[in-house]
């Protein structure tokens, strides 16, 4: 990370996250309401998160631990069985009302509250499930470098170009052409589909905003173009 970044990159989360709970709080009631009328349960979310990596182990990689706050989007209780698993599209346990928040990201206003305590930052990779992250990172080469140094923010790179769930946009032939260089090369049937796959894919942009950090008026091109346009897929409902 290039000097002066780390400091401006923190002044820029507290001021941001600051203003973002002041112009959003008004519509987290009906959000709420929303939510308690469409399925029984509470109204947030609170789950387990991967943050920074820690270079303690060059063997064996390990993350810091936070507590990310979210509406709820699934039913309660969505992972009884199966234990800790990923959204995936069109993904039965998502509420009729998770399914407007994860389009709207407005299930992520909460994370504004992590940002403003340190947890994360708002621009950066999104953070992952800790139960998910050493199998990913045994699967994909290098997957543990996108959050060495970073912190993982509310908004990012790959989450204002792929969909929620990480997946290229079927609108995006450039990034529809990349998947398929990157993902089962040898057209074996058991591999389609794989959970790799995807991530794969968020993992370019991700390194990709962490090249950014090395300079600072590219980061600051950077950071300003995600802050500018991360509105705009939220509107266009783009992430679903």
């Amino acid at each position: 990370m290039a000097p002066g970044v780390g400091l401006i990159k923190r002044l820029i989360d507290v001021a941001g996250s600051a203003a973002g709970l002041t112009l959003t709080l008004p519509i987290w009631i009906p959000i709420g309401i929303a939510i308690a009328i469409d399925s029984p349960g509470p109204v947030f979310f609170v789950q387990k998160r991967a943050g920074r990596l820690i270079d303690d182990d060059p063997t064996t990689p390990r993350w810091t631990e936070f507590d990310m706050i979210k509406f709820r989007t699934m039913c309660v209780d969505a992972e009884r069985g199966t234990g800790a698993v990923l959204a995936s599209k069109g993904d039965p346990r998502v509420t009729r009302v998770g399914r407007i928040l994860r389009a709207t990201r407005l299930d992520e206003l909460p994370q504004f509250i992590n940002v403003l305590k340190g947890d994360m930052s708002l621009v950066g990779p999104r953070p992952e499930r800790p139960e998910l992250l050493m199998n990913l990172a045994m699967a994909i080469p290098f997957f543990e470098e996108r959050t060495r140094g970073i912190k993982p923010g509310l908004t990012g790179l790959a989450q204002i170009s792929l969909t929620y769930s990480g997946a290229p946009r079927s609108d995006d032939d450039a990034v529809v052409k990349l998947k398929e260089s990157l993902t089962n090369p040898f057209e074996i049937e058991e591999a389609e589909g794989a959970l790799a796959d995807d991530m794969r894919i968020k993992l370019m942009f991700d390194l990709a905003y962490a090249a950014a950090l090395e300079h600072f008026w590219s980061y600051v091109r950077m950071e300003g173009n995600i802050l500018l346009k991360t509105p705009l897929v939220m509107l266009l409902s783009r992430g679903h």
